[in-house]
Order: structure tokens, then C-alpha cells, then sequence
């Protein structure tokens, strides 16, 4: 063995895979530097402050039972999110099969054939027909070297790929729990805003009695009447309505949660959950925890990857082929050592003019490298702002809704003075009639506000890629300003500790 030319030979080609082995053709990867501000937002000083860890049960911060059992539904039953999960698992199969290319290829070949050769043919007319059995057993070996890094450049993309997967589940999850989230508490707000329509309908119809009692006895006309009736009728059309909005809005939870039965029992009493306020001094960088950011970032990779893979093509591929068995007339024989068959070998093939081919898929691998690049800086400003609007959203909104409650406040002052200035003559029904208008609209327009400052705490979450864990300042307040020990918080007290003839003009 020492004086085989064979092995030596053997042991220079793998020697020289061994040195070439610690290079690639193509670039490595290097992530894209962007230019994003350190931080969303500043404390009152300016200064920036710690960071705030993800949370990925996010959903968790509104502190509602029925939604954490919805998310917990819909994450174990929705078609859409096991179509993702199995394109993930395709995905990862497939960089499992592109890590195999490392291995030597291992191949067991039998056969057992019976053949009858010509009498006719040239060697036939001399040696006559001849009809032979032949049986052969025997391994196939193959062997790739990586001397260019072909195959760890294929491998890398396919890794990239199924992380690319991977992370294309993680956002179809998060937009997912973000429907779901969102349509939960517009269902809720639906909920409350139905207890004060129906409010509001007794108080009207208690009102239409007063103006017809007052009629029967001369104190009021068919006018003041007419207008009862058709502010009663006004109001019921008006609650019909948020009745259809709020069954469809069930249906479609029904179906994201994988339970066309689904129902869900209207609110006892008018309470929705609070949004949660984000910590001082969110940290930019949250954002590339994103996974449409990172599954961004992966295509990216895997097509980095691919221009060493187009560029391998102009350099010759070694290998290393062989078998060995047994091949024999008879079974008996099969396994004898006169019947050892063998053969080993190396292989070289090197490209010398394809035309242009490799040239033009390397020129095709760049450019989609750099479609890719694109799409990452795109996705990565496009995330920084989404944070921003949900964030001015959320700010915004919360102010509005505390304007909107002094308004809601001074309506329902209003129409309870309208009502006692028509009991005793000293203004026409009209006013008391504009008053109750005034009040409906103003319940209407502070839940509507209610309804954008938690939609946009789930676009904030969604555009986060997540929450922040408990325990960080500013996570929720009251109307008053106070922490929420149940998590929910009803329309303004002015509306809520007014009786019923007091609220809505009886």
C-alpha cells in the first residue's frame, strides 16, 4: 500500500480539497447598514432610555380571558396558518437535502440478466448464438469535492431559504393574531355601543309617552309627537345596524379561529379593555426582530448565496467515482473472490465555451441580489414607519377620546337641562330633540375613538413585531389616569353614573 501510485494519488486530491476547502467563490454576506434613528421616541429630558424587551404574547397586555382563549383557538386551528406551517417544513426538508451534497453518495445495484446474442452479425456468423446468464451485486460510490465551495454556497442558500420560511409563518402568526385582536375589540366596542343605543332607546321611549301624555291633555301638539316617534325610530335603526356590524364581525372571528359555531356573549355592562401605552424610548432596532423584516433579510441571504453558486460553473468539478461487488454466471459463485469485481476513479469536468451561459446567470444571480437588497431597505424603513404612524395614532387618538369625553360630559349636561326647562314651558320640544341628537352623536363619536386608540395599539404591537413585557412604565391608564386593575375601562363616568331619563332626555 505504501508504493500504490493509486492511493497516493488519492490522498493529493483530497489534500488539495482540504486547502481549498476554507474558500468560496462569491461574496459573503454582510447585512445592509440602514439609516434609522436610534430611538422612536425621547424621555421628557431628551434623553434616551433602556430598552424594552419583546414580548411575544402580546395580546396578553389588554388583559381579557376570551381573547387569550380566541388567540389560543385560532393558533391551533386556522387553515391559513397550517398551509404556512407546512411550506416551512418543505422548505427546511429542502436545506436538509442540499446539506446531503457534503456526504458521498452510497448506492446498492443488483441485477440478474439473461441475454441471447445474434447469429446473425459479423461476430455472430463466427462464433455462433450465444445465450449467457450474468448476476451482479455491486456499491456505487460518488464523491463531490467542494474545492470552490459550490455545494456550501448551494447549502447556504437553501439554509436562508427555510429560515425564510420559517419566518414567512412568524408574520402570517403575528398579521393573524393581529386580525383577530383587532376584530375582538371592535366586537367589544360594538358591545358597549349597543347598551348605549338601547339606553337611549328607553329613555326616547319613555320621552314619546311624556309628549303624548301631554297631548292627550292639550299641553302639546302632534308635531312634538311626530318628532318623538320618528327620534325613537331613528335611534332603533341606528342600534340595527351596530347589531348587524357586530354579528359580522363574530362570524369572521368564528372563522379565524377555526370554529364556524363560535358565539361570543355581548358585554354585560359597558367595559372594554384599555389600550396599553408603550414605555419611553422604544429602541429602532426592535424592528429587525420583525419577521417580514427578517424573512427580508433571509431572501436576501439566499440570493448572496446564489451568485457563488452562478460563478462555481466557471471552474471544473471534481469527483471521485467507484464501485465494488461481485459478479458471477451463478448464485452459487455470487460471493467468491474470483467473482470481485471493482473499479475507482476520478473525474473532471471543466466548462470551455457555453456561450455566455454562466456569464448570464451570474449577471441574472447579481441582479436579483440586488431586487432583494431593495426589498430589505424597503421593508426596514417601511417598518420604522409603521411604528411611527401607529405610535402618533395612538397618541393622538387617546387625546381625542379625552376631548371627546368632556364633550360627551357637557352633551349629557345639556340634555338633562332640556328636559327640565321643556317640563316646566320654558322651551319648545325642538331643543330637547336636538339635545338627545347632540348626546347620541357625542356616545357615537367617543366610542368611535375608543374603538381607533385600541386599533391602533394592535397596528403599534403588529408593527413592534411584538409587545413589551410587563412591568414598563405608561403600559395602561384609566380615563382618570390611574392603572387598571381589571384591564377594561367603561364609557366616562358622566355617562355611566347618569340615569337612564337623565343621560338620554326622558
Amino acid at each position: 500500500m505504501r508504493n500504490n501510485p493509486y492511493a497516493a494519488r488519492l490522498a493529493l486530491t483530497l489534500g488539495l480539497s482540504l486547502v481549498f476547502s476554507g474558500c468560496a467563490i462569491g461574496p459573503d454576506y454582510r447585512r445592509p447598514e440602514t439609516s434609522l434613528p436610534e430611538r422612536y421616541v425621547t424621555d421628557e429630558a431628551g434623553n434616551l432610555t433602556n430598552t424594552a424587551p419583546i414580548n411575544p404574547e402580546w395580546w396578553k397586555l389588554f388583559g381579557d380571558a376570551t381573547l387569550d382563549q380566541l388567540i389560543e383557538q385560532t393558533l391551533t386551528r386556522n387553515q391559513d396558518l397550517e398551509a404556512a406551517v407546512a411550506r416551512m417544513e418543505a422548505a427546511e426538508a429542502a436545506a436538509r437535502e442540499a446539506g446531503a451534497d457534503y456526504f458521498p453518495t452510497v448506492d446498492l445495484q443488483g441485477a440478474s440478466i439473461r441475454s441471447r446474442t445474434s447469429g446473425e452479425t459479423s461476430s455472430g456468423q463466427q462464433m455462433g448464438v450465444m445465450t449467457s446468464t450474468n448476476r451482479r451485486i455491486v456499491l456505487n460510490i460518488g464523491y463531490e469535492f467542494d474545492i470552490w465551495g459550490r455545494l456550501r454556497r448551494s447549502n447556504e442558500a437553501a439554509r436562508a431559504e427555510a429560515l425564510s420560511g420559517r419566518f414567512a409563518r412568524d408574520s402570517l402568526r403575528l398579521s393573524l393574531i393581529a386580525q383577530v385582536v383587532s376584530v375582538y375589540l371592535d366586537l367589544r366596542v360594538r358591545d358597549v355601543e349597543v347598551l348605549a343605543m338601547s339606553r337611549t332607546l328607553r329613555a326616547q321611549e319613555k320621552t314619546r309617552d311624556i309628549v303624548q301624555g301631554k297631548k292627550d291633555v292639550g299641553a302639546a301638539s302632534d308635531l312634538e309627537v311626530a318628532q318623538a316617534v320618528a327620534a325613537h325610530a331613528a335611534t332603533a335603526a341606528q342600534l340595527t345596524e351596530i347589531l348587524r356590524q357586530r354579528t359580522l364581525a363574530e362570524n369572521l372571528l368564528a372563522l379565524l379561529a377555526g370554529q364556524p359555531g363560535l358565539r361570543l356573549e355581548p358585554l354585560a355592562e359597558a367595559a372594554v379593555p384599555l389600550s396599553p401605552l408603550p414605555p419611553v424610548g422604544l429602541p429602532s432596532a426592535l424592528i429587525e426582530a420583525r419577521p417580514d423584516v427578517r424573512q427580508a433579510e433571509e431572501a436576501l441571504v439566499a440570493a448572496n448565496a446564489r451568485i457563488g453558486l452562478a460563478k462555481a460553473a466557471y471552474f471544473p468539478v471534481i469527483s471521485l467515482t467507484g464501485f465494488l461487488g461481485s459478479e458471477s454466471a451463478q448464485f452459487s459463485s455470487l460471493f467468491t473472490r474470483p467473482a470481485e469485481v471493482w473499479s475507482y476513479g476520478a473525474a473532471i469536468t471543466a466548462p470551455i465555451f457555453n456561450w455566455g451561459r454562466t456569464s448570464a446567470r451570474v449577471d441574472q444571480a447579481s441582479a436579483r441580489q440586488r431586487e432583494l437588497l431593495a426589498n430589505y431597505q424597503k421593508t426596514v424603513q417601511g417598518a420604522f414607519r409603521e411604528v411611527r404612524d401607529a405610535l402618533a395614532s395612538l397618541s393622538l387618538f387617546d387625546r381625542s377620546e379625552g376631548e371627546l369625553q368632556t364633550q360627551l360630559a357637557a352633551a349629557s349636561d345639556a340634555l338633562r337641562l332640556a328636559n327640565a326647562r321643556y317640563e316646566v314651558g320654558y322651551s319648545g320640544f325642538l331643543e330637547v330633540l336636538d339635545s338627545q341628537r347632540t348626546l347620541n352623536a357625542a356616545q357615537l363619536q367617543y366610542l368611535a375613538a375608543r374603538r381607533n386608540r385600541l386599533l391602533s395599539a394592535v397596528d403599534l404591537f403588529k408593527a413592534l413585531g411584538g409587545g413589551w413585557q410587563e412591568g414598563w412604565e405608561g403600559q395602561a391608564e384609566t380615563e382618570e389616569g390611574g392603572a387598571s386593575e381589571e384591564g377594561a375601562s367603561s364609557i366616562p363616568p358622566e355617562a355611566k353614573k347618569a340615569p337612564a331619563d337623565e343621560s338620554t332626555g326622558s
